[in-house]
């Protein structure tokens, strides 16, 4: 069987695992690791090797434009302890207990060990935006954990090179030093000045399908060359991402381009993130073969007891945190910023992914018991994607952390407050296209403020669906009777498209992932 082959079977496997996760309404990553690990034992299965470089610029850097260019712009500056506490704190710490626990039990040299717990330190961006996707959890929360999840890459990875540099070296000298602490604020720089940059060459390619190409060309190029430079290549992609997102308007960036740009990087991201989950249980084989079974015994136990370590590790910081932002609230007669409940879900949602798996096999051949660190890598990521991924939904609705009647009031909100704002913009316009536009935006404003019910807007879209119905078999008669080209036929479907769209309510409308 062919790569090619063996690709296509694959795909057609995990659309099959998403649509038995959307029925189950389980996450669908833990369900493509899972799966990938059952794939991987079955004799004659097709084994897929990892290149570590090329699938970590393959599957994290789209993940990462993505989650950080739709990353609330003040959002940093907002969540800046909890983020340090999380995105910082956190990975040094769990850094630190798990390199103690294999020094304790392994037998690794301090700095291999640090390299270890610098593997598995960080929750990955990927699993926790693919398995919050399906929640409607506190705003404050799900900010904190994706903005987590984008920044602790960056920390575990600095960890994870100074760690091999010592090892490999005996030591730190000063120029490899000073590369690794130029190394976070180089990448940002460098990703704000390339998306400065990037603004004046989107204008040249604005409206065209070599435009969309061009954003995944470029966010890959600057990995690389962030790489290159021995910067960090993780800050330097959300830096850009974040600040291209700040500084696009309607010149580089019009109503057109930007619903072509969104569907075409939500399929993207969406095709490598099951692509790689999938992948990424299917490992096991390659690992499990290099192991000698008498030594398997042990592997597992000490793979196990790391698994604990690091889920335990977060809990803690995530408690303790919690208890001292309590505190000090408490201290200055202030209503405590989150609660107890949110602190012990975001301790739990700690998800492990493609940077695990991805700096685990770019270990050296000569790495100290490799297999064995290998291994543990592999057992962190799919213990937390399944232990933890498939508790979330339960631990939600024990905790009581359902949004989603807070979510449709925000939206009602904002409608309310957008329409406001289109009444203002034609207030000193007269005639009947005005009358007709006016009437429009204030049926959706007293529909969103309740000052009327939901018919009145009900039936002005079921009018709408229904004229637009008449002139879709309209447009189709003239295409059978040859009256229309195909370019005014695709041209008009189009616009029947758009104007359905803007009719139909917001259940309609969304495409969910799975």
């Amino acid at each position: 069987m062919t790569f090619f082959e063996s690709l296509l079977l694959l795909m057609l496997a995990a659309i099959a695992l998403l649509q038995l996760a959307r029925r189950l309404s389980l996450p669908y990553p833990a369900m493509l690791a899972g799966a990938g690990v059952v794939v991987a034992l079955i004799p004659g299965a097709p084994i897929i090797p990892i290149q570590p470089s090329t699938y970590l610029a393959l599957f994290i850097v789209p993940a990462l434009v993505d989650a950080a260019y739709d990353f609330p712009p003040e959002a940093p500056r907002r969540f800046l302890g909890p983020l340090i506490a999380f995105a910082v704190v956190a990975v040094i710490l769990t850094t630190c207990v798990v390199a103690g626990i294999a020094t304790r039990f392994l037998g690794l040299p301090l700095a291999a060990a640090v390299a270890l717990g610098a593997i598995v330190a960080p929750p990955d961006a990927a699993a926790a935006t693919a398995v919050l996707r399906n929640f409607s959890i506190p705003r404050n929360m799900d900010s904190v954990l994706k903005g987590e999840s984008l920044f602790n890459d960056a920390t575990a990875l600095l960890l994870f090179s100074g760690a091999l540099t010592f090892l490999s070296s005996g030591g730190v000298r000063l120029g490899v030093g000073l590369r690794l602490g130029l190394a976070a604020p180089g990448g940002v720089l460098l990703g704000m000045v390339c998306a400065y940059g990037a603004r004046y060459v989107n204008q040249m390619v604005k409206d065209t399908l070599g435009g969309n190409l061009l954003q995944f060309v470029l966010a890959y190029l600057l990995w690389i060359v962030a790489d290159h430079l021995h910067l960090s290549a993780v800050l330097c992609v959300i830096a850009f991402a974040m600040t291209l997102a700040r500084t696009t308007d309607s010149t580089t960036f019009d109503a057109r381009m930007r619903v072509q740009s969104y569907a075409v990087w939500s399929s993207v991201v969406f095709t490598l993130n099951v692509f790689a989950f999938l992948l990424m249980g299917m490992q096991a084989r390659s690992i499990l073969a290099r192991l000698h079974p008498s030594h398997l015994r042990e592997a597992l136990s000490f793979a196990l007891l790391v698994v604990a370590a690091v889920i335990c590790t977060r809990l803690v910081v995530a408690i303790g945190f919690n208890r001292i932002e309590g505190w000090w609230a408490s201290s200055r007669n202030q209503p405590a910023p989150v609660k107890f409940s949110e602190a012990v879900f975001v301790g739990w949602c700690g998800m492990r992914g493609f940077v695990t798996i991805a700096t685990a096999f770019a270990l050296p051949d000569n790495f100290p018991q490799r297999d064995t660190v290998v291994l543990t890598a592999f057992c962190v990521v799919i213990a937390t994607l399944v232990l933890q991924g498939l508790t979330l939904a339960p631990l939600v609705k024990l905790l009581k952390l359902d949004r989603s009647g807070y979510a449709a009031l925000e939206l009602s909100f904002a409608r309310a407050a957008l329409a406001e704002a289109g009444l203002a913009g034609i207030a000193e316009q007269d005639g009947p296209e005005a009358e007709n536009l006016r009437f429009r935006l204030s049926l959706i404003r007293r529909t969103c403020r309740r000052e009327t019910g939901v018919e009145s807007l009900d039936r002005y879209r079921n009018l709408g669906l229904q004229a637009i119905e008449a002139e879709r078999a309209q447009l189709e008669t003239l295409r059978t009777k040859d009256r229309i080209g195909p370019d005014a036929y695709l041209g008009l479907q189009e616009h029947l498209d758009w104007s359905e769209l803007t009719l139909l309510r917001d259940i309609d409308r969304r495409i969910e992932e799975i």
